[in-house]
């Protein structure tokens, strides 16, 4: 009987930018009737002891968008966000996900708890220390590093680009219709947010904050009109509330996907760097 997907031996690892190590398209969770679910790893220039690890979650209102982007300000990034926070000592895991014309909500949070589960029980083989593990989104991926960060095991820090974070009051912070069949957020759910408010609540990092959170980084696009900033607002005011560490930053000008503003998507890779190296060291 063949073995599973996300049992298999390691591919062998190609270099990168920067001395960093690659080992593409691992994957990381397999079910009868779905794909196998990949990774890409990043792991930092030959270390003394095992790195920490993040795990990244792309963007892309959970319907398109896969693990091979940060965003479309790095597009032609040499070397790419990942090389950079792997360079830094920190090895990065960038998974897919099922999006939402494959599934509907809970499973992409599944799948980012299968991720951080196979991170540690091959975190030997990889060489990466399964003690320290961190969650980086961005947009979409955001609201999962946060729920990730909220609900899932010994996450040591969150750090949330632009995140969607109360999918409840997100049509009325954007000025859209929350019985609209067709938003990005009635297609995660499988209906329109007003028709399923349990569900869309129990999708909200909002909703799932308590006074043991590990630290968070919020960065937010001042001028973000489609996930607007009140939404890193809202999750850093329930944070603030229980006691739990968080910092929100915001770049003046910047729309979603730091559009507008040339420099903020440097300065939130650069954030996010220093943070990490700082809670995961």
């Amino acid at each position: 009987m063949t073995a599973p997907a996300h049992e298999a031996p390691l591919p062998a690892a190609v270099a990168g930018a920067d001395g960093v190590r690659v080992l593409h398209g691992v994957p990381y969770a397999s079910q009868p009737g779905v794909r196998p679910l990949e990774l890409d790893l990043y792991l930092p220039p030959g270390t003394s002891a095992p790195p920490p690890v993040v795990v990244f979650l792309h963007g892309g209102g959970w319907r398109v968008g896969s693990r091979h982007s940060a965003g479309p300000a790095f597009r032609a990034a040499v070397p790419s966000p990942f090389e950079r926070v792997a360079a830094s000592g920190v090895a990065v895991a960038s998974i897919d996900y099922r999006l939402s014309g494959e599934a509907h909500w809970p499973a992409q949070r599944d799948d980012a708890e299968a991720a951080v589960r196979w991170l540690r029980t091959r975190a030997g083989e990889l060489g990466v220390d399964g003690a320290r593990i961190a969650a980086w989104g961005e947009s979409a991926g955001g609201q999962l590093a946060a729920i990730l960060g909220l609900t899932g095991d010994r996450i040591a820090t969150v750090v949330a680009w632009y995140p969607p974070t109360d999918l409840v009051a997100l049509p009325g912070d954007a000025g859209a219709d929350p019985a609209a069949p067709d938003s990005r957020e009635a297609q995660l759910l499988g209906a329109p947010v007003s028709a399923v408010p349990d569900l869309a609540a129990d999708a909200s990092p909002v909703s799932h904050v308590h006074a043991g959170a590990p630290p968070f980084l919020l960065l937010h696009g001042r001028h973000d009109r489609l996930i607007p900033c009140r939404q890193s607002e809202r999750l850093r005011d329930a944070l603030t509330r229980t006691g739990a560490p968080v910092t929100l930053e915001t770049y003046d000008g910047a729309d979603h996907m730091w559009l507008g503003a040339p420099d903020a998507a440097g300065w939130a890779l650069d954030r996010t760097i220093d943070h990490l190296a700082r809670h995961l060291s």
